[in-house]
């Protein structure tokens, strides 16, 4: 899907979400003539891809006649204050701000904008810097259909979009998704501990952990059958696997940890945004 905005793209920040975000953007046939970045201090990846292709980012970006179809914020929560008072000026009556910063309500934007700006509140997660991320958006009254498919459109380019009209749910959203990949790298580091500890070599401990956890990950992705499934498919009765799972599956054994683990991170989430 290509993506066609009417007007120019700002993008604040241009650290490693802002720098997937611009690489799939680019990637799906966004002209880099189209984007404006504002950084002060672009990391070294950032720097390398915007001079291939032409983009200079700005430590501030003054505001001009030219229209500014989308604002994405992607810098860091703890400087946004600092940042959106010069953004303000950016946003027109057919502009959307599109934040991915965590924590970061739309009351706090729709405060530091113009009145009656459209705002879109967006939790992204770290595999979108492969283009296999997930994430979960919700709009203000102010955001039109053809915002939020411009929207759907931007975070689209590296992974796939939910939508929900509840913006409680992004506490959620970021003990599940956002902090999920930090999840999942544990389990790797554990199965590796765990082979280790039954003989292994460290190297290869490592390795089979690496490709069982990134090629389970593949096929939950494409096969169209549920995880519970998919599990029962690997489990032989009396098997190998089937003696695993009776630890993992015991009633103190991985999902209660995982409840109390994502609640915890949803209680934090909840705590950052107040």
């Amino acid at each position: 899907m290509q993506i066609e905005l009417d007007g120019k793209l700002l993008l604040v920040g241009a650290g490693n979400m802002g720098l997937a975000l611009l690489s799939g953007w680019i990637a799906r046939g966004l002209p880099a003539s189209q984007v404006i970045v504002q950084d002060p201090s672009p990391p070294p990846a950032a720097l390398e891809f915007l001079g291939k292709h032409g983009i200079v980012s700005k430590a501030a970006v003054e505001p001009s006649s030219t229209p500014i179809a989308v604002v994405l914020m992607a810098v860091k929560p703890q400087i946004m204050a600092d940042v959106l008072p010069g953004i303000a000026g950016h946003v027109g009556p057919k502009t959307v701000v599109l934040s991915i910063a965590a924590g970061k309500t739309i009351a706090s934007f729709e405060r530091a904008l113009p009145a009656g700006a459209a705002v879109v509140r967006a939790m992204p997660n770290t595999p979108a810097s492969v283009g296999r991320g997930i994430t979960v958006a919700v709009p203000n009254a102010h955001v039109t259909p053809a915002q939020r498919a411009a929207c759907e459109g931007l975070l689209a380019a590296v992974g796939e979009v939910a939508w929900t009209s509840a913006e409680g749910d992004l506490d959620a959203v970021t003990g599940v998704s956002g902090s999920g990949p930090a999840y999942v790298f544990y389990l790797a580091e554990c199965m590796t501990a765990a082979g280790i500890a039954q003989g292994l070599s460290p190297d290869l401990a490592q390795k089979l952990a690496r490709w069982t956890v990134a090629g389970a990950g593949e096929l939950l992705h494409r096969s169209p059958l549920g995880a519970d499934t998919l599990r029962q498919n690997v489990t032989s009765p009396n098997g190998t696997t089937y003696a695993a799972l009776q630890v993992l599956m015991a009633e103190d054994g991985m999902r209660p940890l995982l409840v109390k683990a994502i609640e915890a991170a949803t209680r934090r989430s909840r705590e950052l945004a107040s």
